[in-house]
């Protein structure tokens, strides 16, 4: 996407303002995944000439209830039916009365279309971009700016037929009574103004694509927030936010793409309210996280995607109704921050990998899932696996705190694990049908059963307890060497039985100490579980390291 920036330009550039204008210091350290995906994706038609003109050249057109009045020559005015009839920059005013602007422009060129105070009503539509080249849409400073369209037979208030661009520091107030609030057939990016958008079905639908910049957005749908659903072209369809405040509230999903959803900066809060499928984000390829803040609460998925997840910046909070994080694919975190807050299971995906970043996640069933649907569940799927390799991992489960359909990998990073407080036999922290590895990193798993899974041979050294009873949540457990020393120290969210603990410092054949009680000390690490500090609490059983 070279011609459209990750932050937003200024609204208007007068030719001086062009030649001066740096752009910001992004607010976060974005990651590589989402540029990657804008640049495989069709370019937005935005340039920064098509935000600026000359004061000289702008034709005035005044609405006056049910008609108009203007000395372009390049307007026609019908009734209450407004024509822009060729390219160049109209300034609007007043009120229009069951009446409409149209735009027919056969011609190449830019139709700016400033919009500065109006209230227009429409029978049908109360903008509609029939034939142009490009569209942009302009919200002068200070005004506020309102479209509605008929009860019937309307796309929108605000429909095109050709590329369109929203921009300024003005007000747009969209109320769709037919249909959508916007509908763009080709593309529709939004680099600045405060719009407000209703309507009965989609709020903001762009074909090609729906790109949001800048500016500040608020979204109340009875289908989809924000759409895009280019079916034909494997480059179109997709939805991006690289800067602005996007606000949704849907019953249908809250931000689609057809193809991908890319999320590269700017603020996302979605809310979906449908009974079964309204999902946050939702992509049929891609689904890209990697910088900007993204606050989802969806009855189904929170972030989904048909194929793909990648996320590696930004700051993702998800509370779903279903998975917190869904790929049919992968799910691949390397950065940023993800915190599933409630969810059935957390991060679910035929490979989930984790190579960086934070990631936390509360789940009714399994937090991490790696689940292949052509196998039976207790049949070991060679396609199936969760890696985790670097970052830290907090995760609280109803049954499987990480549950494989196939191996299950530790290679690097911080693991805190927390499988059933109730459940045992075949519920545990770690659960995996095929092999489980060790290699590197910091491991803590404790539930009723800490594991269900065979424990690797060779790796990394690990220590495997089952108490003598149940403790109760709160209850501190130290691991620590028999002549005193502590390695590490953990409080835990839920009963438990069972602890796995696995370090650097654990070394394969030596006996180790289990302790209870007393209080946590050292460096915290993350969900619970601090390294080092000062031995106490009261030695409740011994264990073999590499032995269960």
């Amino acid at each position: 996407m070279p011609r459209i920036p990750r932050l937003a330009v200024p609204a208007v550039l007068t030719a001086t303002a062009l030649a001066t204008w740096v752009a910001p210091t992004p607010a976060f350290a974005a990651g590589p995944a989402a540029a990657a995906a804008l640049a495989a994706n069709q370019a937005s038609h935005l340039s920064a000439a098509d935000l600026t003109w000359n004061e000289s050249d702008v034709a005035a057109v005044t609405l006056t209830g049910t008609s108009a009045t203007t000395t372009s020559s390049n307007v026609t005015v019908s009734g209450s039916t407004v024509t822009v009839t060729a390219a160049g920059t109209y300034r609007f005013s007043g009120t229009l009365t069951s009446g409409q602007i149209v735009v027919n422009s056969t011609g190449a060129g830019i139709v700016r279309l400033i919009l500065n105070g109006v209230t227009i009503t429409g029978s049908t539509g109360a903008v509609n971009v029939v034939a142009a080249d490009e569209v942009l849409v302009h919200l002068t400073a200070g005004t506020t700016n309102r479209l509605t369209d008929g009860a019937a037979s309307a796309d929108a208030p605000l429909a095109s037929a050709a590329d369109t661009t929203i921009a300024g520091t003005g007000s747009l107030i969209l109320t769709g009574n037919a249909n959508d609030a916007i509908n763009v057939k080709d593309g529709l990016v939004i680099a600045g103004g405060t719009i407000t958008a209703t309507a009965p079905d989609d709020a903001i639908r762009g074909q090609d694509y729906v790109i949001v910049s800048g500016g500040s957005i608020t979204a109340t749908a009875g289908g989809d927030g924000l759409k895009s659903d280019n079916e034909e072209d494997a480059t179109r369809g997709y939805v991006a936010v690289t800067g602005g405040t996007v606000n949704v509230t849907s019953t249908g999903d809250a931000l689609t793409g057809q193809t991908d959803v890319i999320v590269n900066g700017g603020s996302i809060t979605a809310r979906t309210t449908g009974a079964d499928s309204a999902k946050g984000l939702k992509a049929g390829v891609l689904t890209v996280i990697s910088d900007g803040t993204v606050n989802v609460n969806a009855t189904d998925d929170g972030v989904h995607s048909d194929a793909a997840v990648t996320i590696d910046g930004g700051a993702t909070t998800v509370a779903s109704g279903d998975d917190g994080v869904h790929a049919e694919t992968d799910v691949r975190i390397g950065g940023g921050t993800v915190n599933v807050t409630r969810s059935y299971e957390g991060v679910e995906g035929l490979k989930v990998y984790v190579t960086g970043g934070t990631v936390s996640a509360v789940a009714t069933d399994d937090a991490f899932n790696a689940s292949d649907p052509t196998y039976g569940e207790m049949q070991n799927s060679p396609n199936a696996l969760i890696s985790i390799t670097g970052g830290a991992v907090s995760v609280n489960a109803g049954t499987d705190g990480l549950d494989s359909n196939g191996a299950l990998t530790i290679g690097g990073g911080t693991v805190v694990v927390s499988g059933s407080g109730t459940r045992g036999g075949g519920e545990g922290g770690l659960d995996a049908n095929g092999a489980v590895t060790i290699a590197a990193g910091t491991l803590i798993s404790t539930g009723i059963s800490a594991t269900t899974s065979t424990l690797p041979t060779s790796g990394q050294g690990w220590v495997s307890v089952t108490l003598s009873a149940n403790q109760p949540a709160g209850t501190v457990v130290h691991i620590a060497t028999t002549s005193g020393t502590q390695i590490a120290s953990y409080t835990a969210a839920k009963a438990f039985r069972g602890v796995v603990f696995s370090s650097s410092q654990i070394t394969r054949g030596t006996t180790y100490a289990i302790r209870t009680g007393g209080s946590v000390s050292g460096t915290a690490v993350g969900g619970g579980l601090y390294l080092g500090g000062t031995l106490n609490g009261t030695q409740v059983a011994t264990v073999v390291a590499g032995n269960r």
